[in-house]
């Protein structure tokens, strides 16, 4: 069964992006939202294995969005992806729970090493800059 993974970025061509590296090494893409709003409703509704996060969202923070999601789907594999790189920020992504935290711009190995590590990986969490 294929892994079904939720982008969550404003930004449209980091969503496209995401998306090509993800349905071409073999994942699911359920769906795409642009907002923290969006992305509630969408965690909620297609129950994804992995969701890409951006920090920085035009409704929301990307924080409030992941301690949302911890709320209602706890065992959901968060990857946040964002130009923040902040050390202060990366470790408020870990300890609220997300999965990983890449920082933009980042490669498509990079991106699927973290990925595929999160899917694999119960529990663990890294940061990659």
């Amino acid at each position: 069964m294929k892994n079904r993974i939720l982008i969550v970025d404003d930004s449209f061509y980091m969503r496209t992006m995401l998306k090509n590296m993800l349905t071409d090494a073999g994942y699911e893409v359920v769906g795409e939202a642009a907002n923290g709003q969006q992305a509630l409703e969408m965690a909620s509704a297609t129950r994804p294995d992995l969701i890409t996060l951006d920090v920085i969202l035009p409704d929301n923070t990307g924080l409030d969005v992941l301690k949302g999601i911890r709320m209602e789907q706890p065992e959901v594999k968060v990857v946040m992806c964002s130009a923040v790189g902040q050390e202060v920020i990366v470790n408020e992504a870990l300890e609220s729970g997300a999965t990983a935290y890449i920082v933009k711009p980042f490669s498509e190995e990079k991106v699927l090493e973290i990925v595929g590590g999160a899917l694999q990986n119960q529990g663990s969490s890294s940061a990659e800059a």
